[in-house]
């Protein structure tokens, strides 16, 4: 399995039923041959979702899936795979309690949040006064906690890099279980995540270019207005090599972008390198994240 985080998420639906029934065992077997491939079923669209490391990549991948397995598709826009985090520690006190005559449900917890650094992940930690919230919920709150990971309050990404507490709660002999405090863990991670000054994470790709040296001038200045970071730039002979940290979201189209700065005789590569903070404004200021652009073929 790939150590990588799938960075670029698209869409597809099959065109016909005939498409479906093929579509489930060719996604399969891609992903048995392919570490860094991913798929699933959006659960509020319905719409399969694939994921991969880049649009060349996933471009690859479509490629097989419409070639190979004769799988007739249309393919929605792709979409980077933000993340969300929190930058300062927030504490909060929820009460689930709802009433509708016999048997209520009841459930009241206080966690603690705070971030973590960079590749955490999410850390669970019960640290409430021994019987006021039973063993047996303990695991209830932890599954609402990570549910609630999986749609950050900032734009739907996931969540990551956080760690929560539980500090202390309540429960009603009666109109306790597992599943109301499942319920009041999701809702009060969800409150946490808007006080804690939450932020949106992009993925950051090192781009090495190849290029005569005579166009290295245009290649730097075009990474540039792609917010990018040259961190070197070496001369060979009558080439340059330049290395760069690059935003992936302004890599869309850079293939042929770079071709026509350099007559097609540049070259480049990209892996990934880390996530980081998107800047305020960033991508647009009325459009925060890249636009849809439709279903195509």
């Amino acid at each position: 399995m790939s150590n990588n985080p799938p960075l670029i998420e698209v869409p597809i639906e099959p065109r016909t039923e005939s498409d479906r029934e093929r579509l489930a065992p060719a996604l399969i077997a891609l992903a048995a041959e392919d570490s860094a491939f991913r798929f699933w079923t959006d659960q509020e669209s319905g719409q399969t979702i694939i994921a991969g490391m880049g649009e060349l990549h996933l471009d690859g991948l479509i490629d097989i899936l419409k070639r190979t397995h004769e799988v007739g598709l249309f393919i929605g826009a792709p979409q980077v795979a933000y993340r969300e985090t929190i930058t300062r520690p927030c504490t909060k006190d929820y009460t689930y309690n709802k009433q509708s005559g016999g048997t209520g449900q009841f459930a009241r917890i206080k966690i603690v949040c705070a971030p973590l650094p960079a590749g955490g992940g999410f850390m669970f930690e019960n640290k409430a006064a021994g019987g006021n919230v039973p063993t047996a919920y303990v695991a209830g709150i932890e599954k609402g906690l990570r549910s609630a990971l999986g749609s950050g309050v900032l734009a739907g990404f996931t969540v990551v890099d956080l760690e929560v507490t539980l500090i202390d709660g309540a429960y009603h002999d009666r109109d306790s279980s597992a599943l109301t405090f499942e319920i009041a863990s999701r809702a009060a991670l969800k409150e946490a995540l808007r006080d804690a000054a939450p932020i949106l994470l992009e993925p950051i790709m090192q781009v090495e270019v190849l290029t005569p040296k005579e166009h290295a001038g245009a290649v730097v200045g075009d990474l540039l207005t792609r917010r990018g970071k040259v961190q070197d730039r070496d001369l060979r002979g009558n080439s340059a090599r330049i290395d760069a940290l690059v935003p992936l979201a302004t890599l869309f189209g850079y293939h042929n972008n770079l071709n026509a700065l350099s007559g097609g005789r540049a070259t480049f590569g990209m892996r990934y390198s880390h996530y980081a903070p998107v800047p305020m404004g960033l991508p647009g200021d009325d459009e925060p994240f890249p636009p849809a652009i439709g279903m195509r073929a």
